[in-house]
């Protein structure tokens, strides 16, 4: 019979089981964590515990608590609907459709509607970035940038040349990733630097919070892990309280924990929860310059990979990542996420013995369309190694660690 509790029933179970916590011990966790006027008996916890295990009863209340138990943010561990669909707001705001823009751009004066729809047709683009093939979304960001700078030369306010400046940024750092992806280091980092500029200029703090993620990033790949700290350290310098720098405390985590560091990264880690957990619910969870809840599930999943002995957590947030990025029927919203998600669990499957389930994990995480080349080599060599250690007399094995080699050499 399939499970019918609640998402979050579940998770409950599959976090604690993955600790070897039982019940009670886990109540004894929370307990810790909640305020004074929330404390009630261990006992009288433990019978709401299980009673929150089986879907009877919710934990309002208690929720943020128990994320924090569990290292994860509420919005990750009780997730809500997203309130925003792009691909039909448009037309719902401003009533135009691109032809309609295009046209009203060409006139002598700007008005709000159509800075509206540019401004929706940006955080559109940026939602298509999970799944778009990159080559069109590349094409589609840069002839949409060309519109949007052209207008500095036409008739407008104060306000609206920096609304402009700051769109501008945003789709410049789109065009960026999308560059980087594709293995255009050199362009992805002059696009970068332009955006980090036109944030400057129009004081917009988010934006270049995204370009000095973006260097970040960039360092991760390349295996930079002392100029990941330096970029993302500045990052939050600039933006401290935008959603921005949970992303960037979470690249700090990264880079930590590759220099084998397990206090830093559980630091930096907890650092970038902390600020989510102040942010408001985003409206739109799949534009990609927003860091929505579940994302921070992902970014555990690879510090936890990496840092020894907690291989098991790693794996379990591996299925949550692919549980959160799949729709209900089967389709990816997240693929770039879930590849690196099967990642994790093919180093899981490996350093357990199942070799076949580790390069079917691997092969399928290498088979999506719409990638990150820099990002999916680099945790994919996670995979190669352990693959290396642990079966290096396995021809199938040897043979798909000669295929990492050639996509990370083809960058």
């Amino acid at each position: 019979m399939t499970d019918q509790r609640p998402e979050w029933a579940r998770r409950m179970v599959e976090e604690r089981a993955a600790r070897d916590w039982s019940q009670v011990q886990a109540v004894q966790r929370l307990m810790a964590r909640l305020p004074e006027d929330q404390v009630v008996s261990e006992q009288d916890l433990v019978r709401q515990w299980k009673r929150w295990e089986a879907g009877d009863a919710q934990p309002v209340k208690y929720r943020s608590a128990i994320a924090q138990t569990f290292g994860t943010t509420t919005g990750a561990f009780f997730p809500e609907k997203s309130r925003r669909d792009g691909r039909t707001e448009i037309l719902q705001v401003s009533g135009m459709d691109t032809v309609d823009i295009i046209a009203r751009l060409r006139a002598s004066d700007v008005d709000v509607a159509t800075l509206d729809a540019l401004r929706i047709t940006a955080d559109r683009l940026c939602c298509e970035y999970a799944y778009m093939p990159a080559d069109q979304l590349l094409l589609e960001g840069k002839a949409w940038l060309g519109r949007v700078v052209g207008l500095q030369h036409q008739r407008v306010s104060l306000a609206q040349h920096r609304e402009i400046i700051a769109l501008a940024g945003k789709l410049s750092l789109l065009v960026g990733c999308v560059e980087y992806d594709s293995g255009r280091p050199r362009d992805a980092e002059a696009t970068r630097q332009a955006a980090l500029m036109l944030g400057q200029e129009a004081g917009e703090l988010s934006v270049q919070g995204w370009a000095h993620e973006m260097r970040a990033w960039f360092a991760l790949t390349r295996g930079d892990y002392r100029g990941v700290i330096a970029a993302a350290e500045a990052g939050i310098a600039v933006a401290p309280t935008e959603s921005v720098a949970a992303q960037l405390y979470a690249q700090m985590a990264k880079a930590w924990a590759r220099l084998g560091d397990r206090s830093q990264t559980e630091v930096a880690l907890d650092k970038g929860r902390q600020i989510l957990e102040l942010q408001p619910y985003p409206e739109s969870i799949e534009n990609h310059f927003v860091v929505d809840p579940a994302k921070y599930d992902f970014y555990r999943m690879d510090a936890l990979r990496q840092v020894g002995g907690d291989l098991r957590l790693a794996g379990q947030l591996a299925n949550e990542v692919i549980r959160s990025g799949t729709d209900f029927d089967g389709t990816e919203r997240s693929p770039m996420r879930i590849a690196e998600a099967r990642v994790t669990l093919g180093v899981v499957a490996a350093r357990e013995g199942d070799l076949d389930t580790a390069l079917a994990y691997g092969e399928r995480a290498l088979a999506g369309e719409r990638k990150s080349l820099p990002s999916l080599a680099m945790v994919a060599s996670d995979l190669g190694r352990a693959l290396q250690t642990n079966y290096e007399s396995s021809s199938d094995a040897q043979e798909f660690v000669a295929h990492l080699r050639e996509l990370r050499g083809g960058q």
